[in-house]
Order: C-alpha cells, then sequence, then structure tokens
C-alpha cells in the first residue's frame, strides 16, 4: 500500500485525480501509515490522527461508523498497551466522532480510565439537532453523497464530550500539550488543534484539499469570511506538518503556509465581491452572477472545486447576510409551482412544445436552460412518461458536466428518481 507521505508529496504536485480516485470527501486509502515515530494518521472518509504522547494516546477527530474497527485495529497494531488517554472532536459532523465507543469498550475490559472527549461548547446542540432531525439529514445526505440504499438512515446516537470550552482551551498529555482553537467555517462549533512541541496543525474541516464547504446548499449555515480568519490565525503558527480533515497531509512551512494563505484568500474574494454587490441593492440572481470566481487560485492542487461548487458559496454569503428572500418580487408571495408551470405551459402552446425546446437545449449542451424547462414541464404533468424520460436526460447530462461532486450527486439524484418516476427518491414525492 502507497505510504501516505508519498501520496502527499504527489498530491502536492498535482498528480492525483482528486476528481475521482482520490476525492478528498471519499474512502480511497483504508490503511494507516507512520508519519513520524509518534503519529500515526489513518483516513476514512475523513481524517484521523493519532498521537503517543509518552503517556497516553490522543486522538484528533474519530472518524464515521464505517471506521470504527478499522481505527481500532489500526491503533492496536501501532501501539497494543498504550490506553487512549483523550479525543479531540473537530466538530460535530458524523464522519469525524465515532471511533471512541470500541475503545472504551476495550478500556472497561482492561481497568483503564476512559479516554476523556474534548469539543466546542456548541457541538452537543448539533448532536441534539441531528436526533430532532433524522429524516431530513437521511434525505439530504442520500442526495450529497449519491447514495441509493432506501434502508440508509442518519445516525440517532452520539457520544456527547466530557470538557467543552468557548474560544480556547490548553491540555497536557506526556510530552505535548494540545492547544484547542475556536473557528468558524463549515461549522460554527469547529475546533483546529496546535501541538506546538512537535510543529503539528490539525485542522479539522477547516481544511479538506478543496475548495471549502462552505456553500453546502442542504445544509445548516457555514461563514466564509470566518472560515478565512481562522485559516489565517493558523497560518501564524509556523506549522511544519498539517493534518487535514480531509485529502492527505502537508509537510514543510512554506507549503503550508502558501495553503492555507491561498485558501483564505479564495474566501475573502468571494464574500467581499458578493457584499459589494449586495450593498448595491443587487437581487441574489444578479450577484450570483456579478462575481468573478478566482479562476486562478483554484488551479492549486488543494483548492480545486471537486466537493463544494464555488458558486454555493455566494448562495451563502447571500443566505448569511441577506436573508430568505432572493429579492424578485414575484417570488415573495408566490404561486405553487403546479400553478405556475400550468400557465407557461399553456403559454408555450403545450407540453410537447416545452419538452421538444428542452430537448433542443440538451442537445445544444445548455443544461440549466433545459432543467428550468424540464422541471416546469414535470410540475404541470408530474405523471407523464415523456416528462421523466427527457428530465431523467437532461439531469443525467448536467451531473456529468459538473466538477463538484456534491453538484453531481444532486443532479444525478434526480436523474435517477426520474427514472422511477419520481421527482425524489430521498422523498415522499
Amino acid at each position: 500500500m502507497t505510504d501516505l507521505r508519498e501520496l502527499a508529496e504527489r498530491a502536492w504536485r498535482g498528480e492525483l485525480d482528486m476528481a475521482h480516485e482520490h476525492h478528498p470527501v471519499h474512502t480511497s486509502y483504508e490503511g494507516a501509515s507512520q508519519l513520524a515515530p509518534d503519529l500515526l494518521a489513518l483516513k476514512g472518509i475523513a481524517g484521523i490522527y493519532v498521537l503517543d504522547t509518552g503517556d497516553g494516546l490522543v486522538m484528533l477527530d474519530a472518524g464515521s461508523l464505517l471506521d470504527v474497527e478499522h481505527v481500532h485495529a489500526a491503533v492496536r497494531e501501532w501501539r497494543p498497551d498504550v490506553p487512549l488517554a483523550a479525543v479531540v472532536f473537530s466538530h460535530h459532523h458524523v464522519d469525524h466522532v465515532f471511533a471512541v465507543g470500541r475503545f472504551e469498550e476495550e478500556h472497561r475490559r482492561r481497568g483503564w480510565p476512559p479516554p476523556v472527549v474534548y469539543a466546542h461548547e456548541l457541538l452537543p446542540a448539533h448532536f441534539d439537532r441531528y436526533r430532532r432531525t433524522l429524516g431530513w439529514n437521511t434525505a439530504i445526505n442520500r442526495r450529497q453523497f449519491a447514495i441509493d440504499a432506501p434502508k440508509f438512515r442518519w445516525p440517532d446516537r452520539y457520544r456527547y464530550p466530557d470538557v467543552v470550552y468557548r474560544d480556547r482551551l490548553t491540555f497536557e498529555r506526556g510530552a505535548l500539550s494540545f492547544h484547542l482553537r475556536h473557528g468558524r467555517g463549515e461549522t460554527d462549533d469547529h475546533t483546529w488543534t496546535w501541538v506546538p512541541e512537535r510543529r503539528i496543525l490539525a485542522t479539522g474541516d477547516l481544511f479538506i484539499w478543496a475548495v471549502p464547504n462552505a456553500g453546502n446548499p442542504q445544509k445548516v449555515e457555514r461563514y466564509v469570511a470566518d472560515w478565512a480568519d481562522a485559516l489565517d490565525a493558523m497560518n501564524e503558527l509556523g506549522a511544519e506538518t498539517l493534518l487535514p480533515g480531509h485529502g492527505l497531509p502537508i509537510f514543510g512551512a512554506e507549503r503550508i503556509h502558501e495553503a492555507l494563505g491561498t485558501t483564505a484568500s479564495f474566501l475573502r474574494s468571494i464574500e467581499t465581491q458578493a457584499l459589494d454587490l449586495m450593498n448595491r441593492g443587487c437581487s441574489l440572481d444578479e450577484v450570483l452572477h456579478g462575481v468573478t470566481l478566482p479562476s486562478g487560485l483554484m488551479q492549486r492542487p488543494f483548492l480545486r472545486p471537486v466537493y463544494d461548487d464555488p458558486r454555493f458559496l455566494v448562495r451563502m454569503v447571500w443566505r448569511r447576510y441577506g436573508g430568505w428572500w432572493d429579492g424578485e418580487y414575484d417570488t415573495l408571495l408566490p404561486a405553487p409551482k403546479a400553478a405556475q408551470a400550468a400557465e407557461w405551459i399553456a403559454l408555450a402552446g403545450g407540453l410537447g412544445n416545452v419538452l421538444a425546446r428542452a430537448s433542443l437545449l440538451l442537445a445544444e449542451g445548455k443544461h440549466a436552460l433545459a432543467r428550468h424547462l424540464v422541471e416546469t414541464a414535470y410540475h404541470a404533468a408530474p405523471d407523464d412518461d415523456g416528462v421523466h424520460a427527457l428530465r431523467a436526460a437532461v439531469y443525467a447530462a448536467s451531473a456529468d458536466a459538473e466538477a463538484s461532486s456534491m453538484a453531481r450527486n444532486i443532479l444525478r439524484h434526480a436523474a435517477r428518481a426520474s427514472a422511477q418516476r419520481r421527482r425524489d427518491t430521498a422523498g415522499s414525492a
């Protein structure tokens, strides 16, 4: 198995397929690598890192439900008889919080004290929110990750932290100190960890080897400029090893400085442009099409739009500062979609004309316009076989054209739904 250090070097040189084979939010490497004599790195969907402090192990993030047995086995192969003293959850997402329980079972059996779990003070409320919205999170994650499994269910049991903090907290274990710092970005409960004795920076999902996931269209609010602030704070430390929430480690102070600084600049560019347009009184449509994406920055191998779509980040800026109304007066108190669709279909001279025009737009590669027409056709005639056949084709072609896996998966989900003569297989329609 290729060592993570070797993969990391190839990734930095732009030699890896980060859009598919080595996508940062997919499981493409299931082994473990010793990055240093006291540092073990594991990759599930997210990164999991374990430091031997000389007085117990400290785990930085704890993986998903799929990682539980793998993480325990790999750690015990590396350090068979060293207790897990502490775990830091960088945030509440379910790919970062589940491997603790297996160690707790072992500790009880061996008579060791349980590990102490650290997290930001807002994290428990997010676990509570997950438990209140199990159906919603099941549906949106089926779309986002193209999960074609009707029995998939969002987890309903969580390991709550033992120690929480507000702004910063430091704990010591053996020869090392762990400086926990709060930053808002993908979530409002994010923790990044600095280990000064080893010049190690664990970013959580504040760095993921992709355009930052600051625009997710189905999830709770994200924080674009705050994310940049957190990256700037990290960049002042002179880290020599960066352990990301997703993707591969980065080694060397110069590379880390470039990665953090470039990502911060990217985020600030999007928010600054969006706010400038909003301050002119522009509508959401004008803002979305008025922001110039920093395409030059996205050429860097660690900042490609392979997960979140950068256009989604513009929407998140609007959502944070502009509320839910898009600034179009007809959408303030809209008629039902079906009623709107019926009027447009009538004006077009019938369903056949709309489908013919959508087919032509699809053939010309004008996918966005084709989607608008085929959705109008669906709302006017939701049981029509011809509508569903064309809708499936339009969304499949749209998905194939997208670089962002998030956009691609949601679009493909719609195509799969129409193949089953449904609007959405993750919901009731």
